[in-house]
């Protein structure tokens, strides 16, 4: 996760992207984008953006080279469209964690295994090497997945604990900051270490009694003092 944007930046400022080519809608063409994807990922891995080839991925996806350019547009459009699929399964853990009535300690750390697996799937960490490797010839695409990526799930995380504090179940004077400093202590280290090779998708039980400790202390200094 890079550092969040100062609270003063205009929502209305958010980078964008060119649209992707619209993607034929039949089902078939919807299974060979997610055949496109899941290759990319494979050879991003393996090979780093820089060497991957458009070419790699078609052979190993099978379909045509036209069919990817139709889909995608180009090599940033791929990447471009692994942090759309990536950022809306993360979602879902925020999406839980908004509709859980379960007690603080108790919903954040379901949230936090969720968080941890999909920051551990293949097609994430495709996308944080490409983020971080890439970021500083590809602003644009870097400055995306931080207006779409992060910041939304920051202000989403904050907003559950606003209403947590609001309802008594947690003392926090700044839910904003308060959302990423969880995140950094959740899932930071295992973003670092998954990007540099040294955690994989083998290592979430590992990752997840990380996060559970994380997610304890967190919640030992903001539950309400009596």
């Amino acid at each position: 996760m890079t550092d969040r944007l100062s609270p003063e930046s205009s929502p209305t400022a958010k980078p964008s992207l060119p649209p992707r080519p619209a993607v034929e809608l039949q089902r078939r063409g919807e299974l060979r984008v997610e055949k496109f994807l899941d290759a990319a990922t494979e050879v991003f891995n393996e090979k780093g953006y820089q060497a991957a080839r458009l070419s790699d991925i078609v052979k190993r996806a099978g379909g045509s080279m036209a069919t990817l350019y139709r889909a995608f547009g180009d090599k940033v459009g791929l990447v471009h469209a692994l942090m759309e699929r990536s950022i809306d399964n993360f979602g879902r853990s925020l999406d839980e964690l908004a509709q859980s009535t379960l007690p603080p300690e108790q919903a954040l750390e379901e949230a936090a295994y969720l968080m941890v697996e999909e920051i551990l799937t293949p097609s994430r960490i495709a996308c944080h090497r490409v983020v971080i490797s890439e970021g500083m010839r590809l602003p644009e695409l870097r400055d995306w997945f931080q207006a779409h990526g992060i910041e939304p799930m920051e202000a989403r995380l904050s907003r559950y604990f606003r209403r947590e504090t609001d309802a008594g179940r947690l003392y926090l004077e700044d839910p904003e900051r308060s959302a990423h400093l969880f995140y950094m202590m959740v899932i930071g280290g295992v973003i670092l270490r998954s990007t540099n090779g040294r955690m994989s998708p083998d290592d979430i039980p590992r990752a997840k009694q990380q996060a559970r400790l994380a997610v304890r202390l967190f919640v030992a200094g903001a539950l309400p003092r009596s």
